[in-house]
């Protein structure tokens, strides 16, 4: 048996999250294709703004003039094609491969709703099958010359995050948060999977973490005070932005113009990402 391999190791590696050091499960992108850096954004729960935060992050990067692209791994649940004011879209191919949709400032996108003849449908699937679909999502999809790609994980530590962190190179990945107490045990979750896994941690964004008063600009915390920092200390990582609730996000996010908007809060994340 392999150094590292668990002795009642099944050999079905597929349903495994053992780090055996004789293993590279990663599978190679399609001849011609071309990523250089992937970042998975995570949380083990969803409704937090893993969605947004990615959005925010890959508009960014291309503002930096990088090439940029979001593969939407929540395959039940797509939400960037809305954000991109892409939902009536749809992927084509040429019998080899599979174009990503480009939003209106470049950025590649791929989405399970790209490929529904209807994007109401529901995708009403096992794991075994989504966690499939998001890894033909990184091998048959045709990607151009994309400097950091984004993976828009779904909620949890099951099948797909599980297929993402043992088939993609991921470069390392950003735990999103919200303020609630009880979001700190999810939290904690993921970013112990991650560990498990050998994946590098990036850091922590907090999503909704204060609304700001339009009259004196004070900073109201509707959920609680934060406890990400104390998270982030202990687990010796760094947290890389709070994004507040803001009319005008929410806005942009509904009307898909996310690539319009100039927002700072994740400005620290897109400043480590640049330099990996």
């Amino acid at each position: 048996m392999a150094e590292n391999t668990p002795e009642n190791c099944s050999h079905n590696c597929s349903s495994c999250s053992s780090n055996c050091k004789s293993r590279d499960m990663h599978v190679s992108l399609r001849e011609g294709a071309s990523v250089k850096k992937v970042i998975a954004v995570v949380s083990g729960k969803g409704g937090v703004g893993k969605s947004l935060v990615t959005s925010l992050l890959a508009c960014k990067m291309n503002s930096l003039g990088k090439k940029t692209a979001v593969l939407d791994a929540d395959i039940t649940g797509p939400s960037i094609p809305e954000s991109f004011g892409l939902n009536q879209e749809r992927a084509t191919g040429d019998g080899n491969a599979l174009f990503p949709v480009k939003s209106k400032k470049g950025i590649q996108l791929m989405s399970m709703n790209f490929l529904l003849e209807n994007e109401n449908d529901p995708v009403i699937w096992r794991g075994p099958v989504i966690a499939g679909a998001v890894k033909q999502f990184w091998t048959d999809v045709h990607w151009k010359d994309v400097d950091f790609m984004f993976v828009d994980m779904p909620p949890g530590t099951g099948d797909v995050p599980l297929t993402v962190f043992q088939s993609l190179p991921i470069d390392g990945i950003i735990v999103v948060s919200s303020p609630q107490q009880l979001v700190r045990v999810i939290v904690e979750k993921a970013l112990k999977m991650a560990k498990t896994m050998n994946i590098p941690i990036l850091g922590l964004v907090e999503n909704m973490s204060y609304v700001k008063c339009p009259d004196c600009s004070k900073e109201i915390k509707i959920y609680g005070e934060s406890n990400i920092d104390k998270v982030a200390e202990s687990f010796n990582i760094p947290v890389l932005g709070k994004i507040p609730i803001e009319q005008q996000i929410t806005e942009a996010v509904d009307s898909g113009n996310i690539e319009e908007l100039d927002v700072p809060y994740l400005d620290k994340a897109a400043e480590l990402v640049s330099k990996l």
